[in-house]
């Protein structure tokens, strides 16, 4: 579990526990079941990432809402990939490649629903700039309604793995990856996929 996850399991634990020293048993159990979602919501499960240096991963789990060119004028455009991730979702946000980050920005703004377009443009987000063997990607942690904080763990000039876990974000909330022109993109709209394993993308061979 990540520790992030720890101060809401003990914001419901201690009433639970006074109310049941108080004989309010209906309202205990309901702070247990809270407290219980509050460690399911926090889980960081262990996943095998692919060690290739071709793929393009999932940064979060979740589901694919939006594939498409960032400037449809532009031949070569870069292709953005949207995932939503739900809050029965798992949080932690993953490396999409191995590489260095070479840029991380954070940009306040709203709290559109995050399964909308408009929550790329408009929403508080976390823009983060990774440099890998064949390319460079851009990683956008977007909050959303309930999702009103995201949290990233790495700093400018890290170097990271591929499936390495890099941050979380709280509740529902949205994940874009921005791939170069020429990469094989594998994600289509209302996939499933799972962060650090799921295949989005490929480097096409030199």
């Amino acid at each position: 579990m990540a520790k992030e996850g720890i101060p809401y399991i003990i914001l419901f634990l201690l009433p639970a526990g006074v109310l049941a020293l108080l004989g309010w048993w209906a309202g205990a159990i309901a702070c247990l079941g809270l407290a219980g979602f509050m460690a399911f919501f926090f889980r960081d499960p262990v996943r095998d990432s692919p060690d290739d240096d071709r793929l393009i991963v999932s940064p979060a789990d979740g589901r694919v809402v939006a594939v498409g060119p960032v400037e449809p004028s532009r031949e070569d455009s870069p292709t953005q990939v949207s995932i939503f991730l739900s809050p029965l979702d798992v949080h932690i946000n993953r490396s999409p490649i191995a590489g260095e980050i070479i840029e991380v920005v954070y940009k306040p703004g709203a709290f559109h629903v995050a399964s909308r377009d408009i929550a790329s443009l408009e929403n508080e987000q976390n823009v983060v700039t990774i440099r890998g063997r064949y390319a460079t990607i851009v990683v956008r942690q977007i909050a959303g309604v309930l999702a009103r904080r995201v949290v990233f763990w790495k700093k400018k000039g890290d170097r990271i793995r591929i499936g390495e876990r890099v941050g979380l974000m709280k509740f529902s909330s949205r994940m874009d990856v921005v791939m170069p022109a020429g990469v094989e993109v594998l994600a289509r709209r209302g996939d499933r996929v799972v962060g650090g394993v799921t295949v989005i993308g490929r480097f096409r061979a030199e």
